[in-house]
């Protein structure tokens, strides 16, 4: 380690640097300081030089683009590095993952053009708009035979459908049942069939009585402007037939994508909470504000970081089509008997509030806050580091 330092020129600590003279103009110093960031420049191309190689190999050998572990095990090496040269460790670390980040991305965006299944044939029904088009795009740049199909396509459905490997259902939740126990008919035996709904129980149930063949759920946590898939999440729910499904698997995973496997049961009990009951609850919130014509921009002004934080997330839900989210809000009766309890939580609390009951207030906090438990801790370091960036963007 000591030798490596002094190969490289660098001080082992801060206190080594020598002291600046009084008399050293400062646009000397800035100079130097502007020469240094040339080399870090400079070495961040090489080191990307490097990434690219290490690219073309993955891809050749079908390698994946995320370690994990290797990765976990750069940023400890780094902080170790850095503290011992005096350097902040957390700076460090931040650093080096915003620089493997971009290094994640650019590898996906290589080796993703590169199907896992070369020839195969793939239908996106709903693939003229939102997320059907935004995996439409995916598979065409991965060197797949696409086809999309629209609303208006069905006279030329026995055409579309034939010989193909996948049909991918990216159709509003309500027209999923009927959409796929239509285009059930064309499916070749072993083509692959798929959606892409938030919901999983109805369309899994449609999709395993209509079709004899392969049969898997997709729920992509994330939206079609997203411009990489790396380490976004998708559900799956296997339905018959896994061995077939694997290359689609594959396909996301090779894309950058995290895969999360779930019964449909279960990944719908959880996104009722998931999105459904937190979508909902930022609706209330920003209707409240609008109903109290709160003036907005001002209250910014008064702000902690955090109420920035958190109005961001309403102003940015109401930037967004009305018909997405309630079609997931009301997307099963499930779903609205969750919203009906948790609107009658709210209501629960109103004596309380009429009393100005601080006791019950805090017994009731300490009792949740214990609930909680662990994950209270995990969720300060995770919001600190949010506001952190929002303070240094703002």
């Amino acid at each position: 380690m000591e030798k490596e330092t002094q190969k490289s020129g660098c001080s082992k600590n801060p206190a080594d640097t020598p002291a600046v003279s009084g008399s050293e103009p400062l646009e000397s110093l800035r100079l130097r300081i502007d020469e240094i960031d040339l080399g870090i420049i400079k070495l961040l191309a090489e080191r990307q030089a490097e990434v690219d190689r290490m690219v073309s190999l993955k891809k050749a050998q079908n390698l994946p683009v995320h370690h994990p572990a290797r990765e976990e095990n750069m940023v400890s090496e780094r902080r170790s590095l850095g503290a011992d040269m005096g350097l902040d460790p957390d700076h460090l670390e931040e650093m080096f993952r915003a620089i493997m980040r971009r290094s994640r991305v650019n590898q996906t965006e290589t080796i993703s053009r590169k199907g896992v299944r070369p020839g195969a044939t793939v239908l996106i029904v709903g693939g003229t708009r939102g997320m059907g088009r935004y995996f439409l795009n995916w598979f065409k740049r991965s060197g797949y035979n696409t086809r999309a199909m629209g609303s208006r396509d069905w006279d030329n459905i026995g055409s579309l459908c034939s010989g193909i490997d996948l049909a991918l259902i990216s159709v509003p939740i309500e027209s999923t049942e009927a959409v796929v126990e239509r285009i059930a008919a064309y499916l070749p035996q072993g083509c692959v069939l798929a959606d892409l709904t938030s919901i999983k129980e109805r369309p899994m149930k449609a999709m395993m009585e209509a079709h004899k063949g392969p049969v898997i759920g997709l729920h992509p946590l994330f939206g079609p402007t997203t411009s990489s898939m790396d380490k976004q999440i998708v559900v799956t729910t296997p339905g018959r037939d896994d061995e077939a499904c694997r290359w689609l698997n594959d396909q996301l995973i090779a894309w950058g994508a995290v895969l999360v496997q779930s019964d449909p049961k279960q990944h719908d009990d959880i996104m009722a909470v998931v999105q459904a009951l937190r979508h909902f609850a930022t609706f209330i919130f920003g209707r409240f504000l609008f109903m109290r014509r709160i003036d907005l921009f001002r209250t910014l002004e008064f702000s902690s970081p955090i109420y920035r934080l958190e109005l961001g997330m309403v102003g940015r839900l109401f930037a967004q089509d009305p018909a997405l989210y309630s079609e997931i809000i009301f997307a099963s009766p499930e779903r609205r008997a969750l919203i009906k309890d948790y609107i009658v939580s709210i209501t629960e609390g109103i004596d309380m509030v009429e009393k100005g009951d601080k006791e019950e207030f805090n017994r009731q906090f300490r009792q949740i806050a214990e609930w909680f438990g662990p994950f209270s801790e995990q969720a300060m370091r995770e919001s600190t580091f949010l506001i952190e960036k929002l303070i240094e963007r703002f």
